[in-house]
């Protein structure tokens, strides 16, 4: 909504945007033909698909092109239906790892699904990538559109001394139970944590009861550039993303967005989040896992607030100068106008898609 809808809107573009609108409690933009849809919750996604089908059938009258972001939805397409883009925002097979609620033979047997799900939607849809590793899953080559953000143009307030933030999704991939940990042994020194996101179903009463202890404040959804201007003035912005095969060959978005902010970051050594802070000097690294290695991290920049505005500095910079989302809007949008009433070939492979949806 904040990058691409917002970049078609400005383009001169008409957008009929299908999302968990009530499910959210977001207002949709007055601008965009919003049709709301049931959210897809842990293993209960057979009403939420269902209704996505319609929503997609009736979603894509008189549209010139579809673009869908959810593997899932490669099996919900309308038959009828405009050119149509899958834009691949993760590796989705590598993700069932992380997905806790599944059963283990389901954690076995499904990346080899989704792999021929895959490669079945390169075949007969567009493609646009978010990371440039992604292409190694597919057999040809498709526009890389990075996850960048808006970056604003003037530089945002140095980092304050009273609190840390994360923004983004939380579940225990996501470090939600080295969160809550970290908050708790950073109460004592006078910091307190915001947690901005929605939950897993899992961790979340973990984060309810710190939060009636009054360990932490979780905000729960809160729309992205509400979340961020919330997030300004945190001494650090917290990523402590596990080791998990899905975040090995992505940049956490969240990384980047504390950058734009002129928050210092700390996060767990994932290889494109750990590259990115050591080149630039814009937070620290520490051990996945390691809640003490991240509390000695707050605390020093806490005690160095030279140093600590020198690195959010620094990360605005590099954010303002190589991932500021309207330097790369243009290329997308000039895409999709591209594609726009063009069909690869016919519809998505139905066999293996139905044994998907078995599963």
């Amino acid at each position: 909504m904040h990058r691409q809808i917002r970049a078609l809107l400005d383009a001169g573009h008409d957008v009929t945007y299908v999302a968990p609108f009530t499910d959210c409690n977001v207002t949709p933009d007055p601008r965009i033909r919003a049709v709301d849809v049931p959210r897809a919750v842990g293993r209960r996604r057979r009403r939420a698909l269902k209704a996505a089908r319609r929503a997609l059938k009736r979603g894509v009258e008189g549209a010139d092109l579809l673009v869908v972001h959810d593997v899932e939805l490669l099996f919900r397409l309308p038959r009828r239906r405009p050119a149509t883009v899958w834009d691949v925002h993760e590796d989705t097979a590598a993700a069932v790892e992380a997905k806790r609620y599944l059963p283990e033979t389901l954690r076995r047997t499904l990346p080899a699904v989704i792999r021929r799900i895959e490669a079945g939607a390169e075949r007969r849809l567009h493609l646009i990538l978010a990371e440039e590793a992604y292409q190694e899953r597919f057999t040809r080559p498709h526009p890389v559109v990075l996850n960048t953000t808006y970056v604003p143009r003037r530089p945002p307030a140095p980092p304050g001394g009273n609190r840390v933030v994360y923004v983004g999704h939380l579940s225990e991939a996501r470090g939600a139970a080295e969160l809550i940990e970290l908050a708790r042994r950073l109460l004592p020194h006078g910091i307190r944590t915001d947690l901005i996101g929605a939950a897993d179903q899992e961790v979340r009463p973990l984060l309810r009861d710190a939060q009636r202890e009054g360990v932490l404040d979780w905000y729960g959804y809160v729309p992205n550039q509400h979340a961020l201007r919330m997030a300004e003035g945190a001494i650090a912005g917290l990523s402590l993303l596990h080791d998990e095969p899905n975040y090995r060959q992505s940049m956490p978005t969240k990384v980047v967005e504390y950058m734009a902010r002129g928050i210092p970051v700390v996060t767990t050594p994932l290889p494109a989040a750990a590259s990115m802070v050591d080149r630039v000097g814009c937070g620290a690294v520490v051990p996945f896992g390691d809640v003490e290695a991240a509390l000695h991290a707050v605390l020093g920049l806490r005690d160095a607030p030279g140093e600590a505005s020198a690195m959010g500095r620094r990360g605005y910079e590099e954010a303002l100068s190589h991932h500021h989302w309207p330097d790369h809007a243009g290329e997308f949008v000039g895409w999709l106008e591209e594609w726009a009433g063009k069909p690869v070939t016919s519809d998505v492979e139905i066999g293996v898609l139905e044994a998907w949806h078995a599963i």
